[in-house]
């Protein structure tokens, strides 16, 4: 069923539950969804997203523009509404993080802070990809950073300050500036999510 279909309140608790199983500090729902910047910052985008997607309505675009912007101010977290992201996505920490109008994130993504998903110069108009697209159940790292039309994919992790510029395979551990992909082995830290 897709979230649409599911309705807000279904989304609501897939975040909340997805906090949960994300940051091992989260401590009780209403207190999550009081002073979670990451959980605020998803919320401002899913609305900034159909907003986004408004073709009919006069100035949605520009409507969007202004949740993205004003939840950025509050949040410290910038999400371009143009972006797509998946279900029980979280993002822990949050401030410093930037996703790119091109970006595609995956579904039970765990994002901490800092994190950009920028995009490379060059690609200009309708339908360029410019940004990253993460796969499922991809973690990324504090400060890491993806640059460019690249993919992550599912089950990967991306260390703490590794640059990514180049694909990573699925189920790969990527570390360092510029990162280098090597097969994932078992039990390396990576929460179930």
């Amino acid at each position: 069923m897709t979230r649409a279909r599911r309705g807000v309140l279904w989304t609501i608790r897939e975040d909340l539950a997805a906090a949960r199983r994300g940051d091992p500090a989260a401590r009780g729902d209403l207190e999550n969804a009081v002073v979670y910047s990451g959980l605020h910052a998803i919320w401002a985008y899913r609305l900034s997203h159909r907003l986004w997607l408004a073709q009919g309505l006069p100035g949605s675009r520009f409507a969007a523009r202004i949740v993205a912007q004003t939840a950025r101010m509050l949040t410290g977290i910038e999400i371009h509404p143009g972006a797509r992201i998946g279900e029980r996505f979280f993002i822990d920490h949050g401030m410093g993080v930037v996703i790119g109008e091109t970006a595609v994130v995956g579904h039970d993504v765990l994002m901490f802070h800092g994190v950009t998903l920028g995009g490379r110069g060059g690609a200009h108009g309708p339908g360029a990809k410019r940004h990253p697209t993460v796969g499922d159940r991809v973690v990324l790292g504090a400060g890491s950073s993806l640059i460019g039309a690249i993919t992550v994919g599912d089950d990967s992790v991306v260390g703490a300050g590794t640059v990514v510029t180049k694909d990573v395979p699925a189920g790969s551990v990527v570390t360092g500036v510029a990162g280098a992909a090597r097969p994932r082995s078992g039990g390396e830290g990576v929460p179930a999510l």
